[in-house]
C-alpha cells in the first residue's frame, strides 16, 4: 500500500468534515491532529466522528471535540514485526510513528500485508419488483440495472469482497433466473454464492427463515441490494462484535429544514420563536447486522420488516445499536436516484 502520512496532518481548529476527507481519501482511516510544528495533539478516526455525530456535533464542529487527546504512538525506528505485533495485541488497524513529540510517520496493518477473510455470512437483497424503477425493470430485476459498466448488486458485491468477505447469499424473487445466471456460484470472483428464493414476497427480514442450515453461526451483514456504498463493513462488524450486540442497524444522518418560523407556547402565551429551525435526526440506511439468535427467530415464510423485527428484540431488552454512517451513500429507488448514480459513480471508488 503506498501512501504519504504528511496528506492525512490536519490542524485542531479545522472543521470535522475535512477530517472525514482526509480519512476517505486516503483510505487510512485515521487523520493526525498537529500544531504548526508537528507536535501530535491527537488522532481522529471514523469512530470518532460517529460518537461525536451521535452526541449531536455537526460537520462543521472543530476536529478537537471529536479527537482522541491520548492514542497509543510508537517510536520512530521500531521494527515492523514489533509494529505488527502492537498493533494486534492493541487492536490498531494504524499507529502514528514519533521522534519524541513530534510526528514522523504512521504504519498500518495493511501495509504490513495483514489482510483479513471474514466467513460471517453477507445476504444480499435482490427480491424486489423495482416498480418506481419503471419501465427500466420491465424486463430486468432491479439488481441488474447498470451503475457505470457493471450492475448495482455486483458493485455492491464487489464492495464486500474488497473488505474481505467470501460468503455470500442472495435472495430472489423477481426475474430471479436472470440474478442466478449473472452471479453464478461466485467463482468468477472467487467467493462462494448461494440463493434463497421468496415465493411470495417476504418483506426485508422475512428471507432470513429461508437461510439454510449450514449457514455460518456468525453476525450476518444484510443490506438492500438497491444500496449504493462505500461504507467500511469491516469496522460496521468490528463495532458489532465488540459491543456484543444482538444487532447494528446503519443509520445516516439527515437534516430537515422547517421553512416558517415555529412559534413555542403554554396556552396563549409565547415562549420562545425560533426562525427556520433545522430539524436532525438518524434515519434508516438498509443495512444491518444480525446475531444467530436475531436470525434463527425468524420462521420460514413470514413476512417481517427488519424494523419490526429489530423492535422485538428491543421490547426483549436486547442490545439493539446503531452506528452513523457518514460515506457515500444512496437508495436507488427512484429514476432521479439511478441518475444521479449514473453521475456519481464517476468519481467514486467501489
Amino acid at each position: 500500500m503506498s501512501y504519504d502520512w504528511k496528506n492525512i496532518l490536519i490542524k485542531p481548529d479545522q472543521p470535522i468534515r475535512d477530517a472525514l476527507e482526509l480519512i476517505d481519501s486516503e483510505s487510512l482511516r485515521i487523520a493526525l491532529v498537529v500544531d504548526d510544528e508537528l507536535r501530535l495533539l491527537g488522532v481522529v478516526t471514523d469512530g470518532d466522528v460517529r460518537r461525536g455525530l451521535l452526541k449531536n456535533l455537526s460537520l462543521t464542529s472543530p476536529v478537537s471535540s471529536v479527537m482522541s487527546t491520548n492514542p497509543l504512538t510508537a517510536s520512530l525506528g521500531t521494527s515492523r514485526k514489533e509494529l505488527v505485533k502492537f498493533m494486534e495485541s492493541k487492536q490498531l488497524l494504524a499507529v502514528p510513528l514519533l521522534n519524541g513529540e513530534f510526528v514522523a510517520g504512521l504504519e498500518t496493518l495493511q501495509r504490513a500485508g495483514k489482510y483479513s477473510k471474514y466467513q460471517n455470512p453477507v445476504f444480499l437483497m435482490a427480491g424486489g419488483f423495482g416498480t418506481r424503477l419503471r419501465p427500466l425493470t420491465d424486463n430486468c430485476p432491479k439488481p441488474l440495472l447498470k451503475v457505470g459498466d457493471k450492475p448495482i448488486l455486483e458493485i455492491v458485491l464487489n464492495s464486500f469482497i474488497k473488505a474481505g468477505f467470501v460468503n455470500f447469499y442472495i435472495s430472489t424473487h423477481y426475474l430471479p433466473e436472470m440474478i442466478r445466471e449473472h452471479f453464478g456460484d461466485g467463482s468468477k470472483w472467487n467467493v462462494k454464492i448461494s440463493y434463497v428464493h421468496e415465493e411470495t414476497p417476504l418483506g426485508t427480514g422475512g428471507a432470513l427463515g429461508l437461510l439454510p442450515a449450514d449457514t455460518p453461526d456468525l453476525p450476518l451483514i444484510l443490506i438492500n441490494g438497491d444500496v449504493l456504498t462505500n461504507v467500511d463493513f469491516e469496522r460496521v462488524l468490528e463495532f458489532h462484535n465488540k459491543h456484543e450486540a444482538a444487532a447494528t442497524m446503519c443509520v445516516r444522518d439527515y437534516e430537515y429544514q422547517v421553512p416558517f418560523g415555529v412559534i413555542n407556547g403554554e396556552g396563549n402565551r409565547i415562549i420562545s420563536m425560533v426562525e427556520k429551525p433545522v430539524q436532525r435526526f438518524f434515519v434508516n440506511a438498509g443495512i444491518y447486522v444480525v446475531s444467530p439468535e436475531i436470525r434463527s427467530s425468524v420462521l420460514q415464510n413470514t413476512r417481517v420488516d427488519m424494523p419490526t423485527l429489530l423492535e422485538q428484540f428491543i421490547a426483549q431488552q436486547h442490545n439493539v445499536l446503531m452506528f452513523p454512517i457518514h460515506e457515500y451513500w444512496l437508495d436507488i429507488g427512484r429514476i432521479e436516484d439511478y441518475n444521479r448514480a449514473q453521475t456519481d459513480i464517476m468519481n467514486l471508488e467501489f
